[in-house]
């Protein structure tokens, strides 16, 4: 095995528009907010804003990791306090026979080291996704998408609900000769799958210490594997998943595996 490249700001490479870009999201991400706010009278957050489940849980991080992979929040050995918060990528809250990607935010407490400029306090966050790829290969085209989303947020839920169904039967059609589309799950073809089930990925790499990685959060527990795949009926249920997934929580332990996948090759594995 290759060893781990070692982070250089060279790996990146900054378009000429792409700060021009960045400001862009963040604009219409406060559209998205603020119509959402106006017409529920309560601010959500602009992507993701409907949670199926909040867990409280601990985070073991083993000794005797190799080097490459005692880095930061796991270079010591010990146990910090998470939050895990389960939820579906529109920045609406919309039923839940709008199938949607899953999402999973990690929260881990009491985590000491040197922290970003402007970052404050001693939590590290994961945001991560149950798919391996991105929805868009680069930020002017996830403009776009997002701008288009923006345009139906908080309407026409009816026929959201219609198109969901129909684009579940394509997605699965595409699956079926191994095609997948995360552009047709994110608007609302995806499996209504367990999100107690499923595996999330960062999908996009990250400094890790001296080195790039990606992240990943799968379940481990037979009581959680055995959901894996399990598509939730929502049919007449608005909050069909958090229904299942509090039902289910407590019946079961959850144990989950946080995984870190190092480049190791930046022509396979490139960061853009």
């Amino acid at each position: 095995m290759q060893a781990p490249v070692r982070y250089s700001p060279h790996v990146e490479q900054v378009g000429p528009d792409e700060g021009a870009t960045i400001d862009k999201l963040n604009e219409t991400f406060d559209t998205i907010l603020q119509t959402v706010a106006d017409h529920s009278g309560h601010a959500v957050r602009s992507v993701h804003a409907k949670a199926h489940g909040i867990l409280e849980g601990t985070l073991t991080v083993d000794a005797g990791l190799p080097p490459e992979l005692a880095q930061g929040l796991f270079a010591t050995p010990g146990e910090h306090k998470v939050y895990m918060r389960m939820s579906t990528n529109a920045g609406d809250i919309l039923p839940d026979a709008v199938s949607l990607p899953r999402g999973l935010a990690l929260k881990v407490l009491d985590v000491e080291g040197e922290r970003l400029p402007g970052a404050e306090g001693t939590t590290q966050n994961f945001i991560m996704v149950n798919g391996t790829v991105f929805q868009a290969p680069s930020a002017e085209k996830f403009l776009g998408s997002l701008k288009l989303l923006a345009g139906t947020t908080d309407r026409v839920e009816g026929l959201k609900v219609a198109a969901s169904t129909v684009l579940r039967g394509v997605n699965k059609a595409l699956h079926a000769v191994g095609i997948d589309s995360p552009t047709i799950g994110a608007l609302g073809g995806a499996p209504n799958v367990d999100p107690l089930g499923e595996t999330y990925y960062s999908v996009t790499p990250f400094r890790y210490g001296d080195h790039i990685a990606k992240f990943s959060v799968a379940p481990v527990a037979p009581a959680l594997t055995a959901l894996t795949g399990h598509e939730i009926d929502a049919s007449g249920r608005p909050n069909a998943i958090r229904e299942t997934v509090q039902s289910e929580m407590a019946g079961i332990e959850g144990v989950w595996e946080f995984r870190v996948q190092l480049c190791r090759d930046l022509e396979r594995q490139p960061v853009e």
